[in-house]
């Protein structure tokens, strides 16, 4: 099951925020990501990881449902890489 902004938002009331301060810090934060990355700025958040932009070339591909060869465009990805500790505690718990 995944994490959706409401469950966050519930997570940031349980610190004693108000039901509509934890949906403005969930959405602020939300914002200020999205700005950076739209800007081609790296977000960076220690001992968890980095979402960046990639730019991805032009290339050819295939239609899975008619198999039929296509051209796909090129374009900017949100990438993201977990920190070594992240990644050590995922291993490690899970």
């Amino acid at each position: 099951m995944a994490l959706t902004k409401n469950d966050t938002q519930r997570q940031v009331q349980e610190f004693g925020y108000s039901q509509k301060d934890s949906a403005e810090i969930v959405e602020t934060l939300l914002e200020i990501i999205k700005s950076s990355l739209e800007n081609g700025e790296d977000v960076l958040f220690s001992r968890f990881g980095k979402f960046a932009v990639k730019d991805k070339s032009s290339r050819r591909g295939r239609n899975p449902s008619t198999g039929e060869d296509m051209h796909l465009d090129a374009r900017r990805v949100v990438a993201f890489k977990c920190s070594g500790r992240l990644r050590e505690k995922i291993n490690r718990d899970g």
